[in-house]
């Protein structure tokens, strides 16, 4: 997702675009990657020493909300990374090292066979491993 994109539906949802929020969108952008909570709280903490976690949590759930960002769970903990440009159905490919990401463009529950006494209304799946400079150092 493009940043302008992310403002856009802030705005477009009655939400106001605040120094803290910009800061949390441009630390993503700037990170291709899936990054902590933790992460991005020590990013702010710079400009915000006063910075309450509380505060940062709500963003960043308000981020997932509204489908600006997108989280998975590595290790035990919550990571964050802006929405992919693509608005079509895909998975991905994540670096348990570093958290990158590559996009996989099919799904693989288009081979499972169709279940007529159960309605499927979401799934995820991702795929770990590590990138190629993750495997060489």
């Amino acid at each position: 997702m493009m940043i302008d994109e992310a403002f856009q539906k802030l705005k477009l949802n009655g939400y106001k675009i605040t120094r803290k929020r910009e800061k949390i969108l441009f630390y993503l952008d700037r990170n291709p990657k899936y990054v902590s909570g933790k992460e991005i709280i020590d990013y702010l903490k710079k400009d915000y020493p006063g910075l309450s976690y509380a505060t940062a949590y709500q963003n960043l759930a308000l981020f997932g909300e509204l489908g600006i960002i997108e989280e998975t769970e590595l290790n035990g903990e919550k990571k964050y990374q802006l929405s992919c440009s693509t608005h079509d159905h895909h998975h991905h490919f994540i670096c348990l090292k570093c958290g990158k990401t590559r996009v996989i463009e099919n799904c693989p529950m288009d081979a499972l066979p169709k279940l007529d006494d159960f309605d499927i209304v979401g799934h995820k799946f991702e795929v770990y491993g590590y990138c190629r400079e993750c495997q060489s150092s």
